[in-house]
């Protein structure tokens, strides 16, 4: 009896490894084709929602279609709760933003039942679609997002006072607009004004507000100048803050080789110790693993065993 339910335990763990393998192990096989399939469906459900909103063919097929978007969200359910099953961080992965994207892509069709009007609310389903990055495996370009986020984060304090900045020169700009053209040429107020100034400054120039009078042009002159330069802030602030970031990912890299060479001399030479150097500090050990610690968001390496956040950018350490 014990030993068939020990047989029956041991088949149980390995089932549910295999799923974890076939779900979360992007490098398997059986992940490969899981996630293709998926991704199929995916698609096929986002192209279902769609054709609802056609109203000639939701009202030839509504019936087949409703019955296809319940069995698309029955799929990704029984998806989402074997994933909580088979997880080895059943709260991280509840908590990850692809967790968080499996939730959000399956709640408005249960809470259509509720609220009739959250149908229009299925077209969510598509942010599934950001599995095409697990599908194919796409690392080294979400390792570069992650260094654009890192240059973002950095940039905040100087992209706030931009913005700031703009928003300025946006109401100064509608108020004198209204001012100078008045309601006779559309400017009937200064956030309608403030409309124009956007439209204007960002070289869109819908046509529906046209200034007439002469300094009204010459304001309009300055604001698509002004708009050019405005709009090229930003991308400079952003691009320093990353070449900044390359430069000292560069450098970090330089340093770990450097330290690895020298770690490789001391073991050779039998001396290990930093107290006879001066390198480690205080007992001063110098490992390799120290070393070829770096830093995921910004690549900054160097640091010590038991850091915890990146001492240059602030990300978490892995």
């Amino acid at each position: 009896m014990e030993d068939g339910l020990a047989k029956d335990g041991e088949r149980g763990t390995r089932t549910r490894e295999r799923l974890r393998l076939m779900m979360f192990e992007t490098g398997h096989r059986s992940s490969r084709v899981f996630n293709t399939v998926m991704l199929g469906m995916i698609l096929l459900s986002v192209l279902t929602i769609s054709l609802e909103t056609v109203e000639s063919i939701a009202s030839r097929h509504g019936g087949l279609l409703r019955a296809a978007e319940w069995g698309f969200t029955i799929l990704f359910t029984a998806e989402y709760v074997t994933r909580l099953v088979v997880a080895k961080r059943r709260l991280g992965y509840a908590t990850s933003f692809f967790g968080i994207v499996d939730v959000v892509a399956i709640a408005p069709t249960y809470l259509t039942l509720l609220v009739p009007g959250m149908h229009e609310l299925l077209v969510i389903r598509s942010l599934r679609l950001v599995r095409l990055f697990r599908i194919l495996r796409l690392a080294e370009y979400v390792g570069e997002s992650e260094h654009l986020a890192a240059a973002l984060r950095a940039s905040r304090p100087k992209i706030v006072v931009f913005v700031i900045t703009l928003l300025t020169v946006v109401v100064i700009l509608g108020a004198v607009m209204h001012l100078v053209e008045g309601p006779e040429t559309g400017f009937t107020s200064i956030p309608q004004s403030m409309y124009w100034a956007v439209v204007t400054m960002t070289t869109v120039g819908y046509g529906d507000l046209i200034p007439t009078t002469p300094v009204g042009k010459m304001v309009a002159s300055v604001v698509m100048i002004l708009g050019y330069g405005l709009l090229a802030v930003p991308t400079g602030i952003v691009t320093s803050e990353l070449t900044m970031r390359s430069r000292l990912r560069d450098l970090a890299g330089g340093a770990d080789a450097a330290g690895r060479r020298t770690e490789g001399g001391r073991a050779e030479g039998g001396d290990v110790e930093g107290g006879r150097d001066g390198v480690g500090g205080v007992g001063g050990r110098v490992g390799v693993g120290d070393a070829g610690r770096a830093c995921p968001s910004c690549g900054v390496g160097g640091h010590a065993g038991d850091a915890r956040y990146c001492r240059v950018c602030g990300a978490g350490l892995l």
